[in-house]
């Protein structure tokens, strides 16, 4: 098991109050709700921040090499994968 260390978070009253409130209706404790706010926060920020790092990689590699797709032969792949079909990707380009 991870080591856990205790943290204050400071609420203001009817922050605090709402979530005692929703504990109650989900039968979870107001630091369960914390915690799993926190967690979702995490997880979606950091994906967020990883989607940042790949597109400035993109970026760069297209200024690099000039290779692209065009968002007309992407949408068209997507429809295609979308209808089912077993279509290949669009081959990168200038």
């Amino acid at each position: 098991m991870a080591t856990q260390a205790t943290t204050t978070l400071k609420l203001d009253a009817k922050t605090k109050q709402r979530l005692k409130k929703l504990g109650a209706a989900r039968r979870r404790s107001a630091h369960w709700l914390m915690k799993e706010a926190v967690r979702q926060y995490l997880e979606r920020e950091e994906e967020r921040e990883q989607l940042h790092r790949d597109a400035l990689a993109a970026w760069r590699e297209y200024e690099e090499t000039g290779l692209h797709v065009t968002g007309e032969e992407m949408d068209a792949w997507l429809t295609a994968v979308a209808e089912g079909q077993d279509a290949p990707p669009p081959k990168p380009h200038r």
